[in-house]
């Protein structure tokens, strides 16, 4: 059909078509110059495209600049992004520039002098580092900002909060079994069962789903599994997703201090929020605990489950009190840094093929509602009602400034 006619059938339409529909018609699909970074936090590793998630990219008409040396920790080469058709940028300045910019970590303040005007940004949301300056700094340059974490999906759940979760409750099982063995100088035991051998103890307290993973993996390799959380309904869940039964018991302080004194490992997953106790185990009942036994913390990012958790990183990953060894890492999922960028990759791609589908980040978040829940600065205006309250900024709802841009 040659253009004239085009424009032709698209005015015929708009002239017997609500508003809305006449709108979804001339609604263009647009390539976009899309800028993946070098994570520069310490300890981060993970990356949020893979080189198969470039190459759709790049095969729907989109430029995807990557930095060198960006896919190091997650052992995908520039060669293996070059080949997927991205562009290799040997200076973060280019990067920095393209129309969406997607990172794992929250742009540094030195980091956003190089950001471009009107951007698009996806990344994780780190309320530590989020302060006015910060989003003065959006503001000034009227960019648009989406927290990862935030998204929602269709089926109602928050698809980069569950992957990072399955992978922390997994890997906490297989950080256990390192600790209790002669290697990091544990007590020289196999997590799993062995015939004629009691198995491992195992205490999870949380039933959410890092506690579902970690519970999997750990029945797996033959354990002894028993889990405590606030919720009779969540534990139920629990026992309905697994298809077996374990031992699970509601947080009755009486109960779970009996049961920690006999525990090999302790793993905190607890899901906080404003109802929650500050902690969970008091630092009496950890010395009651048996010498050389684990406590992984994987509540330590919302303060942890325990009264002796601190901060930990991967340089000094562990510490001991009491006689019981604590690991209270926050970011877990970076041990797997290819496994978790691939996570994320299947995630974050499809959002970004939409995108382009959309035509415009305006469009984008009139036709999805789970990706609009992500967005905490539009067009620099701070839409988010939390970092808002916290910083004393206004915030509107992106519901009542959507119709305006």
């Amino acid at each position: 059909m040659s253009s004239e006619a085009q424009n032709s059938t698209i005015q015929y339409l708009s002239s017997i078509m609500p508003l809305e529909e006449t709108l979804e018609i001339m609604k263009k699909k647009r390539n976009f110059i899309i800028g993946l970074p070098a994570e520069r936090h310490k300890y981060e590793t993970r990356l949020a495209l893979t080189p198969l998630a470039v190459r759709n990219l790049t095969e729907a008409g989109h430029t995807v600049v990557i930095e060198t040396n960006a896919g190091a920790y997650t052992n995908f080469t520039d060669l293996d992004y070059s080949e997927a058709g991205a562009q290799i940028a040997h200076n973060k300045e280019t990067v920095f520039q393209s129309e969406v910019l997607i990172k794992i970590n929250t742009p540094s303040i030195s980091e956003y002098n190089l950001l471009a005007e009107k951007q698009i940004i996806f990344s994780m949301l780190d309320l530590t580092r989020v302060s006015k300056e910060y989003i003065q700094l959006l503001a000034r340059k009227k960019i648009s900002a989406i927290s990862l974490e935030l998204i929602k999906c269709k089926e109602d759940y928050y698809p980069v909060n569950r992957a990072m979760d399955e992978i922390s409750g997994s890997s906490s099982i297989l950080i256990a079994s390192e600790y209790l063995s002669n290697v990091h100088n544990g007590k020289g035991v196999l997590l799993g069962g062995v015939t004629g051998i009691t198995p491992t103890e195992i205490i999870i307290i949380g039933a959410g789903t890092i506690a579902e993973f970690a519970a999997r993996t750990a029945l797996g390799l033959g354990a002894s599994v028993k889990v405590f959380d606030l919720s009779a309904h969540k534990l139920r869940q629990l026992q309905y997703n697994l298809g077996q039964r374990l031992f699970t018991s509601i947080l009755h302080p009486k109960v779970l201090k009996n049961t920690l004194k006999t525990a090999d490992v302790v793993i905190g997953a607890l899901e906080f929020d404003g109802n929650s106790p500050r902690f969970i185990v008091e630092e009496d009942i950890v010395r009651s605990m048996k010498r050389n036994s684990v406590i992984i913390d994987l509540a330590i990012s919302q303060g942890g489950c325990f009264e002796t958790s601190r901060l930990t990183n991967f340089e000094e990953p562990s510490f001991v009190k009491h006689g019981v060894t604590h690991y209270c890492i926050p970011n877990v999922p970076a041990r797997v840094a290819r496994t978790a960028s691939i996570a994320l990759s299947d995630i974050i791609g499809p959002i970004i093929y939409s995108l382009g589908d959309a035509g415009s980040l305006n469009q984008l978040l009139k036709d999805d509602v789970g990706i609009r829940k992500g967005v905490y600065t539009y067009h620099g205006i701070l839409t988010n009602d939390f970092i808002g309250s916290q910083l004393n900024i206004p915030s509107p709802h992106i519901d009542l400034l959507l119709p305006h841009m």
